[in-house]
């Protein structure tokens, strides 16, 4: 009998695709599953089986089978098991994709407890949030990271370097799953605009079900790929997509673990003869930046990009080098892929700039403000049709008569800086604890590598220098996360208020934008 993963067109993709197709391909039914048993356990009979390659930036390479990971992961659950970690307690993993992550990662998800990826990069501002939202009964880390949560007295931290991993060896490695479809099974952290905290969002042991319909019809995947996504696992596109759905399918992946480095991206690429690779815009721009991508020999067949939109002339360079579309996919943390290129599909047009169409059995539209649908190429608000109801994307869209669609921008002030999602509120938050600093907003500028990074507006009574711009930038750095940090700064008498005395950054945009184009009619004049 033909499962989802057999049909590879666009036609079939729409004809073929239901919610009951979905869970044909997982041992779990809608009674009990768990994630780390169909990522990792049920692959696990061949002993030489390739699960990760973990590409460092250091120049290292590290591959974990299916079988390793699998034993450990199980030690590793019968280890908090042992400690008295039960179903439904946190754990929260700050660790870069090395074997003591998905021990982690897995051996947390099939002890029942909920594993919370943290961005390795955060600083304690960040950590502290974090932890005192989700209460996590233990803290996974190195040695080096340790030190970041002294005097959190919320959580105990676990360093999980090759000691620690060695001692696991006195626990079985095996351990039977018994979690529940709809426990919970993740936290993530996403960057919202109206709370200090960024909401985590909570997944369910199923979601890795629903997620299939964006790995099937946004990344392209099929069993038999050997797959590259770089974006870190701390985030939605390098955890789900990047790592738990292909594995869902036996697939082999590669993941970057360190400071992301184009070369080293690209060697491995060659070297491994990856088949699929997704990666945010900014990886590509960079890659294509490289002195290095013409120095070899792909077997790229698929590529998507998430996150923000890519540039037209990345994307031909890109298909040129590689010889393969580069598929948009589009959504959010909160609401999942909803849009997409459709990856290996001889009969999907992909149209340059556009996001593509609905996945299977979607309904998006683009609305009005009055909530009607707009007309071909009218500017509105993007929303998808959910339980009833129409729920909105946050982000502005259009749709072309053929019913691709396209990103006209932010609905609200969310930075995308190289595929990172960040808020205004945090890092304003960060800004207002420097002694120095009476009054901060920040926003989102354009960028040709990264789309947009923070510029920040700092209203103080000490002197504007150089010295102290470095001094703010690195303050932010330190204290919240090394990719935050405002790359311009403007030292300004006062903000401009609301009524209601906000900040009011839409006009902060506003002035920026007039900046820019004044500088561009200099130019061309």
């Amino acid at each position: 009998m033909k499962t989802l993963t057999d049909y590879t067109s666009y036609a079939d993709a729409l004809a073929h695709w239901g919610p009951d197709k979905l869970w044909e391909l997982f041992d779990g039914d809608t009674q009990q599953l768990n994630i780390a048993h169909e990522c990792i356990d049920r692959h696990a009979t061949d002993s030489e089986r390739v699960a990760i390659t973990v590409v460092h930036a250091s120049g290292e390479d590290e591959a974990l089978t299916f079988q390793s990971l699998s034993q450990d992961s199980s030690r590793f659950a019968n280890y908090l098991v042992s400690r008295g970690v039960v179903e439904g307690d946190r754990v929260a993993i700050m660790l870069e994709p090395s074997r003591a992550f998905y021990v982690a990662l897995f051996g947390v998800i099939k002890s029942g407890a909920i594993a919370v990826p943290l961005f390795t990069l955060f600083g304690p501002d960040a950590l502290r949030l974090r932890v005192q939202d989700c209460l996590p009964r233990l803290l996974l880390t190195n040695q080096e990271k340790a030190t970041l949560s002294e005097g959190l007295a919320e959580v105990e931290t676990l360093v999980m370097e090759d000691g620690f991993l060695g001692s696991l060896d006195a626990y079985p490695a095996d351990f039977t799953t018994t979690t529940s479809a709809s426990a919970l099974a993740i936290y993530q952290y996403t960057s919202g605009t109206t709370r200090e905290m960024p909401d985590a969002i909570k997944h369910t042991h199923k979601a890795i079900v629903t997620l299939m319909v964006a790995a099937l019809y946004g990344t392209g995947l099929r069993p038999g790929d050997k797959y590259f996504c770089p974006s870190s696992p701390a985030w939605g596109h390098g955890l789900w997509h990047g790592t738990l759905a292909p594995l869902a399918m036996g697939i082999s992946i590669g993941a970057f673990a360190g400071r992301f480095s184009a070369d080293r991206l690209l060697e491995a690429l060659a070297k491994y003869r990856f088949t699929n690779m997704s990666a945010a815009a900014t990886h590509y721009r960079m890659m294509r930046n490289s002195t290095e991508i013409e120095k070899h020999r792909y077997a790229i067949k698929k590529l998507s990009f998430t996150g923000e939109p890519l540039d037209s002339s990345t994307e031909t360079y890109i298909e040129g080098v590689f010889g393969a579309k580069v598929c948009s996919m589009y959504g959010t943390t909160e609401i999942g892929v909803i849009l997409v290129s459709y990856p290996g599909a001889s009969d999907f047009p992909v149209k340059k700039g556009s996001l593509g169409k609905p996945i299977p059995g979607a309904i998006v539209e683009v609305q009005d403000v009055d909530g009607k649908p707009c007309a071909p190429n009218e500017v509105g608000e993007m929303k998808v049709w959910r339980r009833g109801e129409w729920v909105a994307t946050k982000d502005l869209g259009r749709i072309d008569e053929d019913g691709y669609f396209y990103h006209a921008g932010r609905a609200d002030d969310v930075i995308i800086s190289a595929g990172w999602t960040m808020s205004a509120v945090e890092i304003e938050d960060t800004l207002l604890k420097h002694p120095d600093i009476r009054e901060a907003a920040a926003i989102g500028v354009p960028d040709a590598l990264r789309g947009q990074v923070v510029k920040a507006f700092i209203v103080s009574n000490r002197q504007e220098t150089p010295s102290f711009t470095k001094e703010i930038q690195d303050f932010v750095r330190n204290q919240l996360s090394q990719h935050e940090y405002p790359r311009h700064i403007a030292f300004v008498p006062e903000l401009p208020k609301t009524p209601a005395g906000k900040t009011h950054r839409k006009k902060l945009r506003e002035q920026e934008a007039a900046l820019a184009e004044q500088s561009i009619e200099q130019i061309t004049q």
